[in-house]
């Protein structure tokens, strides 16, 4: 698809998440796997960054995945982690193209060494690290998160009791998605409750992808994060506001209705915020706005 096609595509879906709520939306790069096309998706964004009624706030997922044509050549996996330090994130940083640089740390995928070698070098270009951590396995990955003061560490269905204990002694905001683990059906979510409990800060987000987390409605994530992740109506609510936008390094601009915060507001049709999560698939956001400007209203 061209430019053009690909912009109108993602405002149509930006429109929809507005329509449910969000205000704040991350996008990552991820499926170019390749320098040219990880550019290329990260200037789209950066296009429609400024040219609508949200605040996108953009991460380099090159580290997604080792490309096919590395994987099956002598020396390939260490080519492409090369092309990644010495090349994309040095052009992503040189044309400010995101503000993060995310790792998929995972067995089968990139080890814990090979993390931190690829996040150290981003740091290096000024993009702050976030990892993929311990989706399916417990790799390490959310105690290299702690250890390196990443900003988030995203999914954590496979975490183990040390990298929980970790997180909640860090900074590091411990991002969970469980629409991406119901829509693969795996049986299990990450330990939310163990977590919260240990002191952790705990987010919510979609994971909207074309693989694993088709969802384009955010308050489905609150009821999952109550009725699955086994979290009270509120923690939820903190997890979708204030939490989320600390992922993002932006706890002090949004995520809560105070004196010196943005006007990022939305408005539902519930007497009572807990109807929010309780009355799952209705569309009840009659409005929201992104620092006073409209980003939806129904007619």
């Amino acid at each position: 698809r061209s430019d053009d096609e690909l912009l109108t595509l993602t405002e149509a879906r930006l429109g929809k998440l507005a329509a449910g709520g969000v205000t704040t939306i991350e996008v990552k790069s991820g499926y170019g796997l390749s320098v040219h096309d990880e550019l290329r998706t990260l200037r789209i964004i950066a296009r429609l960054a400024g040219g609508g009624p949200w605040r996108l706030v953009a991460t380099c997922l090159g580290a997604h995945e080792i490309p096919l044509e590395y994987r099956h050549r002598p020396g390939g996996r260490e080519a492409w982690i090369e092309t990644l330090c010495t090349e994309l994130y040095p052009q992503v940083a040189a044309e400010q193209l995101a503000a993060f640089a995310d790792v998929f740390c995972e067995p089968g995928v990139f080890t814990v060494d090979e993390a931190r070698r690829l996040l150290t070098a981003a740091r290096g270009y000024g993009l702050l690290p976030k990892l993929h951590a311990d989706e399916l396995h417990d790799g390490g990955a959310a105690l290299l998160a702690a250890e390196l003061g990443a900003a988030s560490a995203d999914h954590l269905a496979a975490i183990s009791p040390a990298g929980m204990s970790a997180l909640a002694a860090s900074d590091t905001v411990a991002t969970l998605l469980p629409a991406t683990m119901l829509f693969l059906g795996t049986g299990r979510q990450a330990p939310a409750r163990q977590l919260i409990e240990a002191g952790g800060a705990v987010a919510l987000a979609s994971d909207f992808n074309p693989g694993t987390s088709p969802l384009q409605s955010f308050p489905l994530v609150l009821t999952l994060g109550v009725s699955q992740l086994r979290m009270s109506a509120a923690e939820a609510w903190i997890a979708g506001t204030v939490n989320g936008a600390a992922a993002l390094g932006l706890a002090a601009v949004t995520g809560q209705l105070a004196v010196g915060y943005r006007a990022d507001l939305a408005i539902h049709d519930v007497d009572d915020y807990r109807e929010l999560p309780y009355w799952f698939g209705e569309r009840l956001c009659t409005g929201s706005w992104m620092d006073g400007r409209a980003c939806h209203v129904t007619p």
